[in-house]
């Protein structure tokens, strides 16, 4: 006898995670496929914190570390908000969790009621829909276009703000468009939320450093808002930690004790090594993100070059993340003889059985007609994967 809960049925597996396993397992048999679906970097992590890591290890940290996360951790991380952001986050407003998708996860649940509404511009990354059902919350969900950059307009926020609205969630850089906001752009969505004092604003600011515009701006440095702004962030993709599992919230200080409570009942504090090695991230020399951004941008340019020579395929030019987020509605409804294509998603499969190149469904970020693909892997592999789509969707009459 099986009884799965309504709640855990109600939720749909991440579709980047899926797409990644389907590409797994053919090229465990074998095929040779590339891999764009995963939000990844494919650097491996910087010396100097491997090398903390390791000496954390031989100074016997090993024992359960605070829930929060470790005082000279937060310390780190408050010092870094302030010296690189200009915000002043003490380290009793930080808490240290499992990566930032726990991070983004403890804040909606330690804030969301059933009924509240959760205002989010699409397209959006897989997992934010899904928290907020976990959460018994409402997802309103703001549509933005390629046209517009992906970028929800001051005049769409406001219309989509009710008397149920809690929560705000905006991710600059984006996933999956790479979309950045401009001071002057979020200072407009400031004004609006300004109005509405009730609504707590979600910051994820995981792809900041990934980022070719030259400066970042991050919505709790707006001080018409600052007491109800909570950022997200880790070490994950500036510094190629994604195993290592350490993100944060930096949140009002009611709010950190909330989210402390919750996890010490679920998880309890993280990883005593990762914890010790995402210290030496934030305190050691920065060259090594500065170092990872520019083959991003390069790979950014060379993706961006590639598409565009394909012809249906429509895309902007990213402005940072590592995602291409290209549309792909002049592909639907056709045939290469075998299969007609009728989704976004089915295009995806098309792309994997036929090009052996994985990518992700739009759908899966609340677009259809659209595709994402991550060129967080080499130039070499970058200009295969784009020479066997071209040839895939050649065949597509």
């Amino acid at each position: 006898m099986t009884h799965i809960s309504e709640l855990i049925q109600s939720l749909s597996p991440s579709a980047t995670l899926a797409m990644s396993q389907k590409s797994n397992e053919l090229k465990a048999q074998g095929v040779d496929v590339i891999n764009l679906s995963v939000g990844e970097p494919d650097f491996n992590t910087p010396d100097h914190i491997k090398e903390a890591a390791k000496r954390a290890i031989d100074d016997n940290f090993t024992f359960y570390t605070p829930v929060p996360g470790y005082m000279s951790l937060r310390k780190a991380v408050s010092r870094k908000l302030k010296v690189e952001n200009g915000v002043d986050f003490a380290p009793e407003q930080i808490v240290v969790s499992n990566g930032a998708k726990q991070a983004l996860c403890n804040v909606i649940l330690a804030t969301i009621n059933p009924g509240d509404e959760v205002l989010i511009p699409t397209p959006a990354w897989v997992s934010y829909v899904e928290m907020v059902k976990l959460a018994r919350g409402t997802n309103v969900l703001v549509p933005t276009t390629l046209e517009d950059n992906f970028k929800i307009t001051p005049q769409r926020l406001e219309a989509a703000i009710t008397d149920h609205t809690r929560m705000v969630l905006l991710c600059s850089p984006s996933n999956p468009t790479g979309s950045v906001y401009s001071r002057d752009e979020l200072q407009a969505l400031v004004n609006v939320i300004a109005k509405h004092p009730d609504i707590i604003v979600l910051s994820d600011e995981i792809y900041e450093h990934i980022n070719f515009t030259g400066s970042f701006t991050s919505l709790a440095s707006f001080p018409e808002i600052a007491d109800r702004v909570v950022v997200i962030n880790g070490v994950s993709k500036a510094y190629a930690m994604t195993g290592w599992r350490i993100g944060y919230c930096a949140a009002p200080l009611w709010l950190a004790k909330a989210v402390n409570k919750l996890q010490s009942q679920y998880t309890s504090g993280c990883s005593s090594i990762a914890q010790k090695a995402a210290e030496a991230a934030y305190d050691g020399d920065q060259q090594c993100v500065a170092t990872m951004c520019e083959a991003f941008r390069r790979r950014r340019d060379l993706v961006v070059e590639l598409a565009r020579q394909i012809p249906g395929l429509e895309c902007n030019e990213p402005q940072g993340a590592f995602y291409l987020f290209p549309r792909v509605t002049s592909f639907l409804g056709k045939s290469d003889g075998e299969r007609t294509i009728n989704t976004s998603g089915e295009l995806a499969l098309y792309l994997l059985d036929k090009a052996h190149v994985a990518t992700v469904d739009g759908a899966a970020f609340c677009l259809d007609g659209y595709i994402r693909l991550s060129y967080a892997t080499s130039d070499d592999n970058i200009r295969e994967a784009m020479r066997r789509i071209g040839e895939a969707l050649a065949r597509l009459k």
